[in-house]
């Protein structure tokens, strides 16, 4: 039970800030200032891809715990969605980190503790 709970904990936090990721999109974007329109469309997609990924990561990370959480392939997806959280959290700590907006300092903390969560959860 312990596990369900660390794992469900895991996903419902990646995937919440993946929905939060979403809806500052056209501020973020506008906060770059004067720039040519299809780099503000490169942001906007980078921006939105971001949220789409965290929001999948979570969802399936409670989708294979609903199913089977013992089974060998949600094991595989636990392992594979940490792996690209601390991938993501590295990134985000090279270079969000750096930029003075507490959002940005969140996600490798964030991206961390849903790691932790999801890999304590599929190895208990």
């Amino acid at each position: 039970m312990l596990n369900q709970i660390l794992l469900y904990s895991g996903s419902a936090f990646i995937l919440f800030w993946g929905i939060a990721h979403l809806f500052p999109t056209r501020s973020v974007v506008s906060g770059f200032g004067e720039i040519s329109a299809d780099n503000k469309r490169i942001i906007t997609m980078e921006w939105i891809i971001e949220g789409i990924a965290l929001i999948f990561i979570g969802s399936i990370n409670a989708i294979v715990t609903a199913v089977d959480h013992t089974g060998a392939i949600s094991l595989i997806i636990y392992l594979s969605s940490v792996v690209i959280l601390i991938i993501l959290a590295l990134v985000s700590f090279l270079t969000g980190f750096k930029i003075n907006f507490l959002p940005f300092k969140l996600c490798p903390v964030i991206f961390i503790t849903s790691a932790v969560l999801i890999i304590l959860g599929g190895l208990l």
